[in-house]
């Protein structure tokens, strides 16, 4: 089940809101620029699903995407339980950071926490299975796979290089909860 908590920036400790509603959780990022949505599948992946054919079974919904915000690359990511290099992997993203570039994924499969930090406020944002979230560029922000992830994810860049990131320096991220 998706879910969003919403905390000040400097107290962690205390959430401000929790929700576990679609459609309040999309108001709430839409107050603050970030699309969030679900999508629906018109036909069934098998979970060894190939590349291309979890592609085409949303190409609908990412050409409609490609469309509005101007995407020029879609890839599909995804790493399995037990994966050997999953610790190495997850610490790649547990730092704040922001893109020059919207930060787009939809998770096919799995989970992931996204932990923005917006103004005076950090939203985070659970994805799971059918959750789409749009990162606006420049958002400073870190995400979470777990210590022992598992999903499947599509990812839309604007830019033909993918995913780069710019470091804020800031440890914000060590001080808010992360997925078991």
């Amino acid at each position: 089940m998706s879910q969003l908590h919403i905390y000040h920036h400097h107290q962690p400790e205390v959430r401000l809101l929790e929700c576990s509603d679609p459609a309040l959780i999309a108001a709430e990022l839409a107050a603050v620029g970030v699309h969030f949505e679900q999508w629906q599948t018109t036909r069934e992946l098998a979970p060894n699903a190939l590349d291309s054919e979890i592609l085409q079974a949303y190409n609908n919904d990412i050409i409609r995407l490609k469309q509005l915000g101007g995407y020029q690359t879609v890839d599909v990511i995804a790493l399995q339980k037990g994966n050997p290099n999953a610790a190495s992997l997850r610490e790649k993203f547990l730092f704040e950071h922001t893109h020059s570039e919207d930060e787009v994924r939809f998770f096919v499969a799995g989970q992931g926490l996204f932990c923005l930090h917006i103004q005076d406020k950090v939203f985070q944002v659970l994805c799971q299975q059918g959750d789409l979230i749009s990162v606006p560029q420049n958002t400073p922000h870190w995400f979470d796979m777990g210590s022992d992830p598992e999903f499947t994810a599509i990812r839309l860049f604007n830019n033909t290089e993918g995913w780069i990131a710019t470091e804020t320096g800031s440890d914000i991220a060590t001080q808010f909860p992360l997925l078991d």
